[in-house]
């Protein structure tokens, strides 16, 4: 695994365009982190292997970050990254489920949900505080229980 989190918010970005939504920076930044949730929770595997860090604001891959910071609260138009991954056919299972289950959601309700006790952000926020990384051990753990439930969403 080699893919970079800028693709998988492009993959995510475009399903979602496809679909005839537009996706906010927040939106879009915290949608990459719950598909690394549910990569991790399911396959036991992250889906990138770049570092997400507890902002203040909730979960965040630095590099996404800077990619969409731009639009501030529009729609993101494009992401602009160097090369295109070929995902497997489990990595687009995880990507085409994040977006259509979660993708409709505004970035409001999904910062939240990224908020709660005991979520991945809230256990490395109040342990090592602000921009602190946040160790994909936590995220799996959280993901794996979180999909253990009949009712698996995060929100």
């Amino acid at each position: 695994m080699s893919t970079s989190a800028l693709s998988v918010a492009r993959y995510i970005l475009e399903r979602r365009k496809a679909a005839g939504d537009a996706l906010t920076p927040m939106q879009l930044i915290k949608l990459v982190y719950i598909a690394q949730g549910y990569m991790l929770g399911r396959h036991g595997r992250p889906l990138f292997n770049e570092q997400v860090e507890a902002w203040q604001y909730g979960p965040v891959v630095p590099s996404v970050y800077h990619a969409v910071k731009q639009y501030k609260s529009a729609p993101v138009d494009t992401i602009h990254c160097s090369t295109d991954y070929d995902f497997t056919p489990a990595e687009r299972e995880i990507l085409d489920l994040v977006a259509d289950s979660y993708g409709p959601f505004n970035g409001v309700v999904l910062s939240a949900a990224t908020h709660k006790p005991d979520t991945p952000w809230a256990q490395t926020w109040h342990t090592f505080g602000r921009n602190a990384p946040i160790s994909n051990d936590i995220i799996e753990n959280f993901y794996t229980k979180l999909l253990a439930q009949p009712t698996h969403s995060s929100l």
